[in-house]
């Protein structure tokens, strides 16, 4: 029995197996998702990175010995 799942981006359902594109339907639908990523559409919730915070040895302040 073949899996059948809906594209992240436009929703068609297409086959899991043998989809050199999933889980997109296509490659456009994978190239317009990754766009969205590039561009800041999306994010990923968490702690703010703060580069100032490291040393110039790149040792945490913290963690140093």
């Amino acid at each position: 029995m073949l899996k059948v799942v809906r594209c992240p981006h436009c929703q068609v359902k297409v086959s899991w197996e043998y989809n050199p594109n999933r889980p997109f339907c296509s490659e456009r639908c994978q190239t317009i998702d990754l766009g969205a990523w590039a561009e800041g559409k999306y994010c990923i919730s968490g702690e703010e990175f703060d580069q100032e915070s490291k040393s110039e040895n790149g040792d945490d302040e913290e963690g140093s010995p």
